[in-house]
């Protein structure tokens, strides 16, 4: 479908909806449910409500500069544009293949009344299942340069909503110039609180989930190129309200020189709410990536999503040299996926002053690697540490050289920083990648921002809690498995690493053991690879622990991409059932948390009448104290058909459906 504009304004012409007064400027969504209420003279400000119910009181927007100046303190408004779109772009890597893309758009430009009285723009979009706005700044007519100092958007909540928020990071509110509390992996719980709980001297990261009176309002961004990532403070409430006000805060440079630097004309980030009635339509959104750049790319055709067999760094089996990878590389050849990961240790002195990303370590003879990976048609990825691949653009080098050995793709780590500096560096070490038919996977990463449209060779990446933590702690709980899909995967793709099979309830789960063990029933983890999105699925076990294994079969079945997404049941940390189809077949994964459930599940969602046979794993009788435990059984069905779930504390199940002729 070709984008169609309905009208694009300028000059003061308005078209698409009635001149509002300059009282109020409205924006509603294509459905008419959302309304954006923009207030364009003194103190510019917006607000939101959905089916009529305000979800956002007046909250204030604008930058304050290194120059003194407070866009959006005292404003006058000089032209308001509008447009609607409505269009559809294909994606290869996502939850749904066709993307429709219907929004409203609202442009307001804007002239402060003081000295210099300098011109900028706040750009709004409506869609039925979210909002967008950001920050233009024009072509100046004087200096060409700019420095934001803070940012001053609000979100100013009508009530102390139930929340999910990841960790607070302490940062003393005026410490702009403090690079400690924005540091860090951003793996985290998202742990359920009140809006009021966040502490006022913290900062915390997207995306952040509330309950709103009208909808369940997910906050996060898009397209964040060339600028610093969005935290979230608290402000001190109001006496005599139960109103909370969330505050923008900005990742401060490392080189001291404020948060944001750039020449003009600049955009920033989308700011970006996410608006569904019930939780299970968030997850089904594509407002992230329809507010992100498109592609970049001209030829996409190399860009290959798939499983990928890891190594033993997550099972403690094994150690890093030819004859342990040869392995690998070997089991991912029996499961028919295209690629095998060579993590950290494969070259020589990393994160030290000789590291050297293009000579392997003596234990690894990467030529023959190379070619038994050939042989077996499976595709290395390599590791790497961020600061081995900066060093004097050792990059530049290394990325020709994994050409010519025929890499697939890099795991770059440890960068643990979303500065503006930092967010660069991804474009920058992205778009190199690309001109060598590399794939990235950012681990230490911050959260995804829809950049895997832009550039889809970055197709997934961490900035996650996930499978790994089994190995030290007792944090990956049945609940943090349940609620993610709500929460961190609601900003994109995340590289879990699912696939553990030395499976134990709680009450027998160990930490620091070899094999490293994973708290939840076999047909749990299973369900992981429908639930969440990664375009490249890493899975995490040792071949020893797989090989022959029940439920093994549906790894060599199981898509990585998905040409259609629906959740049928969900309610945040507790469950969570999806179908999702990948060509004429249906993928079913239901995923729950601690405590036992039936659901029963409608299949009206198979798209063709007559019989289908669908083979299903799921949790055993006995799966809640053996769980390792599990059935797989066959039987033929129709879409007027209902199917309980019988799911273990920690459990779940997958199925997958293939129309009978």
């Amino acid at each position: 479908m070709l984008a169609v504009v309905l009208a694009i304004a300028g000059g003061g012409a308005r078209a698409a909806e009635a001149a509002p007064s300059l009282a109020g400027l409205e924006l509603r969504s294509p459905d008419g449910r959302i309304v954006v209420t923009v207030n364009p003279s003194g103190a510019l400000s917006y607000s939101v409500a959905v089916d009529g119910t305000p979800v956002l009181n007046e909250s204030r927007l604008g930058l304050r500069l290194r120059d003194g100046g407070v866009l959006g303190a005292d404003v006058v408004m000089v032209d308001a544009s509008r447009a609607e779109s409505d269009s559809t772009w294909a994606n290869l890597l996502g939850k749904r293949r066709d993307v429709r893309d219907h929004h409203r758009e609202l442009t307001v430009t804007l002239r402060e009344k003081r000295d210099p009285g300098r011109t900028f723009s706040v750009v709004f979009r409506a869609f039925d299942d979210g909002v967008g706005f950001r920050y233009v700044l024009p072509s100046p007519g004087g200096a060409a340069g700019f420095i934001v100092d803070e940012e001053l958007t609000q979100f100013a909540f009508t009530a102390d909503n139930v929340c999910f928020a990841g960790d607070h990071v302490a940062v003393p509110p005026d410490a702009y110039d403090s690079r400690g509390g924005f540091h860090g992996s951003q793996e985290w719980e998202f742990r359920r609180q009140r809006l009021s709980d966040l502490p006022i001297e913290t900062v915390t990261g997207l995306p952040l989930l509330t309950h709103t009176p009208a909808a369940w309002v997910a906050v996060t961004e898009a397209d964040l190129v060339d600028w610093a990532g969005l935290w979230l403070a608290r402000e001190p409430q109001a006496a005599g309200t139960t109103a909370v006000t969330l505050r923008g805060r900005l990742a401060p440079r490392w080189d001291g020189q404020g948060l944001v630097v750039g020449s003009l004309p600049h955009a920033s980030p989308w700011r970006v709410l996410l608006i569904g009635r019930e939780p299970g339509r968030l997850i089904e959104s594509d407002v992230v990536l329809n507010l992100s750049a498109p592609c970049q790319i001209a030829d996409t055709s190399w860009i290959r999503p798939g499983m990928m067999a890891w190594d033993r760094w997550w099972s403690g089996i094994g150690r890093m040299d030819t004859g342990t990878m040869k392995d690998f590389i070997q089991f991912a050849a029996e499961m028919g996926w295209p690629y095998q990961l060579v993590d950290g240790g494969w070259y020589a002195g990393t994160q030290s002053p000789g590291s050297d990303i293009t000579r392997p370590a003596p234990d690894v003879d990467m030529g023959e690697l190379l070619r038994f990976a050939a042989q077996s048609k499976v595709r290395l990825w390599v590791w790497l540490y961020w600061s081995d691949v900066d060093k004097g653009d050792a990059y530049r080098q290394a990325f020709a050289l994994y050409e010519k050995w025929g890499l697939a793709g890099v795991k770059i780590d440890f960068m643990d920083r979303d500065d503006q500096e930092m967010v660069n560096w991804y474009e920058k070490i992205t778009r190199a990648a690309a001109e060598h038919h590399l794939l990235v996977d950012f681990h230490g990463a911050f959260k995804p921002t829809g950049m895997i449209r832009t550039w889809p060779n970055q197709i997934t990446r961490e900035g996650i809690l996930g499978n790994e933590y089994n190995k030290w702690s007792r944090r990956v709980t049945p609940e943090h498995r349940v609620t993610l899909p709500f929460t961190r995967f609601l900003a994109g793709p995340g590289d879990f690493t699912p696939g553990g099979f030395v499976n134990r309830p709680p009450e027998r789960f160990q930490t620091n053991v070899s094999p490293t063990q994973v708290q939840c029933t076999r047909a749990g983890q299973l369900a992981l690879f429908v639930a969440y999105d990664s375009p490249v699925m890493c899975v995490c076990d040792h071949p020893s622990n797989l090989r022959g294994q029940p439920g093994i079969d549906f790894l060599r079945l199981v898509p990585t991409v998905w040409d259609e997404t629906r959740v049928l049941s969900g309610v945040v940390a507790e469950h969570l059932v999806m179908a999702r189809r990948s060509g004429p077949a249906w993928y079913l994964g239901a995923l729950n948390n601690s405590y036992a459930r039936v659901r029963s599940v409608k299949l009206d969602f198979l798209d063709r009448p007559g019989r289908w046979r669908v083979r299903w794993w799921h949790d055993a009788a006995d799966s809640a104290e053996n769980a390792e435990h599990i059935v797989v059984e066959e039987r033929d069905v129709s879409a007027q058909d209902t199917l309980d779930l019988r799911m273990a504390p920690g459990g779940g199940a997958v199925m997958r459906f293939v129309s009978v002729p």
